[in-house]
């Protein structure tokens, strides 16, 4: 049974169970050593045991932490909570700080509510901050407010760590009152941060109003300025912003116990197919980065950046999340335990997730399609000279671009010939029919139209098309469904995924999900679309506070002036 250190379990009985011979990661001394690991009461006991009531022979493999996902937003995965950690715990995460502003924007304070009781009662440590960005501008029609006030209401609640992505950054920068409320009410606790793109006097004056953390770096140099401003790196890997491999060099020795891993939003396909944190974990080897610098990003370095005390480490007193290894450089999981429990083994999890009760999160779609018009007038000229969203592969920032589109009968019109689609954000929560109207390129569509509720941070929503009646279709099947994703060809909805939780998650399996979001990808690459995730992409395009051009149902927002702009530039040509 390997070494034997210590006795039975501090209270005179026999240990719940002895992990033995294992290569256990140290997090404190960053190596590996051979040792048992003692569980009692789902802690860790100590690295021996004289009797246990479960023995397990690890034959050598590698025991490390359970991992930690530091900046989520659960919503993203289009799953429930607890769908979420079936999906993610057999991937060895065991823990994330997640920022519900998804479905608060949504719903509120109830949407909170709802993913703390969704997430309890599972074999998942799901830790919470209280949404910064509800809305993250004023520039966009959200289903509720979170002010000064609540903020200081959902600090006092179980499971909530500090203040989430201060998205405003013009706001902080400026010294606006209510922003800086809110931070006031965070005082003390974890704030995290989010300022793309910040640089120089305004980058320091953003660090030393609170925030500690970033997740928004796309370029080295970017993370290097803002790790020196004495923020903590979070780089990040997800479906749509992929900035792993750019910012991989800022992970070393020394940098280490500031540079921490996250996924930001991972939709469910590539939760399927790439996995979760194991993936950046993983992929940081191959890159280069040892697996012991590589593992404490994941561990013990984001536990203590968020004050977990008890996570992070597999020590005396730490909670027993522990993750098998089959192989080291591969990083290939085994087995998970949660609290000593194993809660996966194989790739398959090892609990179910029981529904909570949701009437409060459905029915939140409040669209009338017939009053909805996606015309752009223009005037009497025959073209006309717009504002045009460029999007790019892998980015969630946009270009702010422009172009020259024709007009007929007084109307701008799409070129999907020149992939110039139209771009429209519908208003969903009150009902009031406003709608926000412009062109994006860079789908590659050549005809139909693409649909969501799913539209960062407003959730209202959002469809691109080549035509304005599948666009009509489009919004008219969502609104059917409650919410969810659509793809229409020519008067035909084609595919669809439901999405009637708050517009954003269902409460099917993540394989059935991810079947469903695999299909409305491949619909709209059957219509030109050529973006590897253009669900992903679309979802980004109305949230106006990541440069450079984003739409909301109120119009274009040019977000470096952080200011709304017309779609129209003057003069138009002659």
């Amino acid at each position: 049974m390997g070494a034997q250190n210590g006795s039975g379990n501090a209270s005179g009985g026999p240990v719940d169970l002895l992990l033995t011979n294992a290569q256990v990661f140290d997090v404190f001394a960053g190596r590996f050593r051979t040792a048992d690991v003692a569980v009692a009461g789902g802690r860790i006991q100590g690295f021996g045991a004289s009797d246990a009531r479960e023995v397990r022979d690890l034959s050598g493999a590698w025991l490390v932490p359970g991992l930690i996902d530091a900046h989520v937003h659960i919503e993203s995965s289009q799953l429930t909570p607890g769908e979420f950690a079936r999906a993610v715990v057999p991937h060895g995460t065991t823990c994330v700080i997640a920022d519900p502003h998804e479905i608060a924007n949504v719903l509120g304070l109830d949407g909170i509510r709802y993913m703390l009781a969704a997430s309890d009662s599972i074999p998942f440590h799901a830790y919470f901050m209280a949404p910064s960005c509800v809305p993250s501008s004023p520039f966009e029609t959200t289903g509720a407010s979170i002010g000064p006030d609540e903020i200081t209401e959902i600090l006092s609640w179980d499971r909530i760590l500090g203040l989430g992505e201060v998205m405003n950054y013009p706001g902080v920068v400026r010294g606006d009152p209510e922003i800086a409320a809110k931070l006031g009410a965070a005082r003390g606790r974890p704030i995290d941060g989010h300022a793309p793109g910040l640089s120089g006097p305004e980058l320091w004056a953003y660090v030393a109003a609170g925030p500690r953390t970033d997740h928004e770096c796309t370029t080295l140099e970017e993370a290097r300025e803002k790790l020196n401003a004495g923020l903590r790196i979070l780089i990040r890997d997800g479906t749509t912003a992929r900035n792993l491999d750019a910012l991989l060099p800022l992970l070393d020795e020394r940098t280490a116990p500031f540079v921490h891993l996250c996924t930001d939003d991972r939709g469910p396909d590539t939760l399927l197919d790439e996995g979760h944190i194991d993936d950046l974990v993983r992929r940081a080897i191959s890159g280069g980065v040892s697996p012991e610098v590589a593992i404490l990003a994941a561990t013990i370095h984001p536990a203590r950046t968020y004050g977990l005390s008890t996570h992070g480490a597999i020590a005396p007193g730490y909670r027993a999340d522990l993750v098998v290894l089959s192989d080291l450089e591969s990083f290939r999981v085994r087995e998970v335990y949660v609290d000593g429990i194993r809660a996966a083994a194989d790739g398959v999890p090892s609990f179910e997730a029981s529904p909570v009760p949701d009437d409060r999160v459905r029915d939140t779609v409040h669209v009338d399609p017939a009053s909805l018009s996606f015309r752009l007038e223009a005037g009497d000229q025959p073209k006309r000279t717009v504002r045009v969203i460029g999007v790019h592969e892998g980015q969630v920032l946009t270009e702010n671009a422009e172009d020259v589109v024709a007009c007929e009968d007084g109307v701008a019109l799409a070129d999907p010939e020149r992939d110039l689609l139209k771009l429209c954000v519908v208003e969903r929560h009150a009902g009031s029919g406003a709608v926000g109207v412009g062109f994006v390129r860079g789908f590659g569509l050549v005809r139909g139209a693409i649909a969501s509720t799913v539209a960062h941070d407003a959730h209202n929503v959002i469809v691109a098309g080549a035509s304005d009646e599948d666009m009509h279709m489009a919004v008219e099947e969502l609104t059917r469904l409650g919410g969810g994703q659509v793809v229409v060809d020519g008067g035909v909805v084609v595919a669809r995924l439901a999405l009637p939780i708050a517009g954003l998650m269902t409460d099917r399996p993540l394989r059935e999900t991810a079947a469903d979001a695999g299909t409305l990808t491949e619909a709209a690459h059957r219509l030109g679309c050529s973006l590897s995730a253009p669900f992903a992409t679309l979802s980004f395009l109305a949230l106006p506070v990541i440069p450079h051009l984003k739409l909301t149902d109120r119009g274009l927002v040019d977000v470096d002036a952080f200011r709304p702009v017309s779609l129209f530039l003057d003069p138009p040509p002659s």
